[in-house]
């Protein structure tokens, strides 16, 4: 008794999966949740929104994973049901299309001669054989091979074209599955990424905006040199990257970068997607009070220690910034530390008179806004110096070459689907008294109308072969 139920049960479940209510169902689900993944912000973009929701709201989008929907399990889930429907759907209609496909010609079959239109028949004086002969070359032309049967008083003559033309569903299909196999090796072994390089440096990892973790690259980016031009207004006007790709330190690649001509090196494509600038070096100037001599400009970078001669303090600068709060233009700041560990910190600006000439002096008499905090001495910023950094997004989706060629595949599947069909010529040669009768009848499995053109034409081209 277990047999049967298990076969039955197998019936059951082959026949949901072999339904086109469920690929329309599945097609509806599919597109009811991308619109979710298009109306809600997706990983690194997600933050923002997400910080708008309520506890519970947010715990409910992190556990239905809507926040990075398209790397779902419960996503793929479903792109795999509708990859097994339409392959089970494809099977399971496969042995009525091959039947289709391996029937046999039959040129002598007499019922699509029936209630044959007027026009499809006309009458010739010449011999059932001549007829026969100049009807077989001129169906073999149009046609290719042919199939006849002859009787001393009937001749039949079968051609046809198209009957590939069943299969341009399963090559649909077939793309469909491709595109959809190629979006999830695109998800899986694929991702999303970001890399910041300054003007002269080398980087070999950059960062996934999915988790901000790093990623390593194999090969390491050298950014020889940063470009911007900019439009009358000030407007940025193109960002241009002169990028070196290196392998084991050897140069593999040298490329210019620009916002709309992306580099693709190791499987990675690589787009200019900002820009920006850091400070590099101070030039600082120090006077000490009561004297009009100005030590010796130093040129000191960011984070780096000096000492001023007849001082065993430690000088530091900490910071730069090329403009401090927006309006107040490049700062540095500065940090001394006394023999016995006592530090102070001060920023000092490079345009101080024109700052003092626009705020009051009170201002600048706060220790943290006075370049003369370190008495006896007085700071000035000459010079500060900034390095141009290149923003990079690096993408990489090794199923993207299967999604263009399934989109290719899919082309070629509807145009068979829709613009081809079989049709079945037959051209039946009677012999009379004196005239000999032809008749033009065909099948088709789709377009009939085009069909009815194709032989009223064939039918007109015979009459005038045969006149």
């Amino acid at each position: 008794m277990k047999e049967p139920n298990n076969k039955r049960g197998a019936n059951i479940l082959w026949n949901v999966f072999s339904s086109m209510k469920l690929t329309l169902a599945l097609l509806i689900i599919l597109a009811i949740t991308s619109l979710f993944g298009t109306l809600i912000p997706q990983q690194q973009e997600a933050v923002r929104f997400a910080q708008g929701l309520s506890p519970r709201l947010h715990q409910f989008f992190e556990l239905l994973g809507l926040f990075d929907l398209y790397h779902s399990l419960w996503f793929r889930a479903i792109i795999g049901l509708l990859a097994l429907n339409l392959v089970i759907c494809s099977v399971n209609r496969l042995p009525t299309t091959l039947k289709l496909f391996r029937a046999p010609s039959r040129p002598d079959r007499s019922k699509p001669f029936e209630d044959l239109p007027p026009q499809r028949n006309f009458l010739v004086e010449r011999g059932i054989e001549d007829v026969g002969n100049r009807v077989a070359d001129f169906l073999r032309n149009q046609y290719g091979r042919i199939v006849s049967k002859s009787t001393p008083e009937k001749n039949y003559l079968y051609a046809e074209k198209g009957r590939y033309s069943y299969f341009g569903v399963y090559l649909v299909h077939f793309s469909i599955l491709l595109v959809l196999i190629g979006g999830v090796i695109g998800s899986v072994f694929g991702f999303n990424a970001y890399v910041n390089i300054l003007e002269g440096d080398t980087v070999d990892s950059i960062i996934l905006t999915k988790d901000m973790t790093s990623k390593r690259l194999g090969f390491s980016v050298f950014c020889e040199k940063f470009n911007v031009d900019y439009y009358d207004n000030g407007s940025p006007k193109e960002f241009r990257s002169d990028l070196g790709f290196l392998v084991e330190g050897k140069l593999a690649k040298k490329a210019s970068l620009l916002m709309n001509r992306p580099i693709t090196f190791g499987g990675i494509t690589f787009y200019q997607s900002s820009y920006g600038s850091i400070p590099g070096k101070a030039y600082l100037s120090v006077q000490k009070e009561g004297s009009d001599l100005v030590e010796s400009i130093v040129r000191v970078e960011i984070g780096d220690t000096f000492s001023l001669p007849g001082s065993e303090s430690q000088i530091q600068v900490v910071n730069a910034v090329s403009n401090l709060n927006e309006m107040m233009g490049p700062a540095a700041l500065i940090s001394v530390k006394s023999r016995e560990g006592e530090e102070i910190r001060f920023w000092v600006f490079q345009n101080i008179e024109k700052l003092r000439n626009q705020y009051p002096e009170a201002m600048f008499q706060a220790p943290r806004m006075n370049p003369s905090s370190f008495k006896p001495y007085t700071f000035f910023l000459k010079e500060l110096e900034s390095r141009f950094y290149t923003g990079l997004q690096a993408n990489k989706n090794p199923g993207v070459s299967l999604v263009w060629f399934g989109c290719v595949v899919m082309v070629a599947g509807f145009f068979m689907t829709f613009f081809t069909s079989h049709r079945k010529i037959w051209v039946r040669i009677l012999r009379s008294t004196d005239e000999t009768k032809i008749s033009v009848a065909g099948r088709t499995n789709r377009n009939p109308l085009t069909l009815e053109k194709e032989l009223d034409l064939v039918t007109s081209q015979l009459h005038k072969l045969l006149d």
